[in-house]
């Protein structure tokens, strides 16, 4: 007899099989982190994921501009516990897109500032996903500690996001 799985469990395995990320596990003598940790001092020390980047292309972050009334990515990491639940704005270049997963797009999102580890902000948005190397413009809600298992955890993400194309990549 088969049983069914429910959707949820196979929309997460999809998403595991088609980023191309790798769980990490912490070392086995490693103690857990203190419930008073924030978010930035719970950061990993070295990224989860693997660096976003389209494969064999290099986005230039050159020239871009802060958004008007908005943040930077370096911004929005070291505020990140005051933007708790808060909607921010900020611009930056598209570095890695998976989308259609979880019934959302996956977003790496850069625009230079930040040092590594810190700049790259994960944007979950809907409807048509930007290209690698599109600039967008990004507005949407930030979350702490988000945890979608098998090593997807995130200190910070960008959810909900509303994501307007101010300069397409094939221009």
């Amino acid at each position: 007899m088969m049983k069914s799985i429910p959707c949820g469990v196979l929309a997460v395995a999809l998403l595991f099989t088609f980023t191309g990320c790798s769980k990490q596990t912490p070392d086995s003598g490693s103690a857990p982190a203190p419930a008073e940790q924030t978010a930035a001092e719970a950061m990993p020390a070295s990224p989860p994921h693997p660096t976003p980047t389209a494969a064999g292309a290099v986005v230039d972050l050159a020239g871009i501009e802060k958004a008007e009334g908005g943040r930077t990515v370096a911004e929005l990491f070291d505020d990140m516990e005051q933007l708790a639940g808060e909607s921010v704005v900020f611009r930056g270049k598209v570095v890695k897109v998976n989308a259609g997963i979880m019934d959302r797009n996956w977003l790496h999102v850069r625009d230079g500032s930040g040092v590594e580890g810190r700049n790259d902000v994960t944007v979950t948005t809907t409807g048509t996903p930007p290209s690698v190397g599109d600039t967008v413009l990004v507005s949407g809600t930030v979350a702490l500690n988000k945890d979608f298992g098998m090593g997807y955890a995130y200190p910070m993400i960008v959810e909900d996001a509303t994501v307007s194309v101010e300069s397409s990549a094939s221009q």
